[in-house]
């Protein structure tokens, strides 16, 4: 993971999170490190209402332009709740790899995660939309 930076994230986003971690999904999967970061960023996340997010933070439901820094490969992913992941269709889940290294960051940030193949470097090119933004919270 990049150096350790409070991520971003809404109060209703970092409680479904929480309740994420006692799920059977999570409880079988819950060995892997990146589960174990992601749950130490949400223990010193910064919290806010979902009207003060600011527009340029992954948060849950957004769709985001990520390029992998080594390949110069762009993909564009909507990050969710593991019931509604799809990766054929874009839909990236929060509690795989790459989905729990981008929720709370911002556009232009570059992370840096471990990944099943091994380390990986990307940037957050665009977020392409943010509920918050638009002031549909789901």
């Amino acid at each position: 993971m990049s150096a350790k930076r409070q991520i971003i994230i809404t109060k209703a986003d970092h409680n479904h999170l929480e309740s994420l971690f006692f799920s059977e999904l999570a409880m079988a999967f819950g060995d892997k490190p990146y589960l174990q970061s992601l749950r130490q960023e949400l223990n010193g996340a910064l919290i806010l209402n979902p009207d003060e997010i600011p527009p340029d933070v992954v948060t849950m439901n957004s769709t985001v332009r990520i390029r992998d820094v080594h390949s110069e490969e762009l993909n564009t992913y909507t990050l969710v709740y593991p019931r509604d992941a799809d990766i054929a269709i874009g839909k990236l889940s929060v509690l795989a790899p790459i989905g729990t290294a981008i929720l709370g960051y911002r556009q232009g940030d570059l992370v840096q995660w471990q990944v099943p193949s091994g380390l990986t470097r990307f940037r957050i090119e665009e977020v392409v939309f943010q509920p918050e933004r638009t002031g549909v919270f789901v």
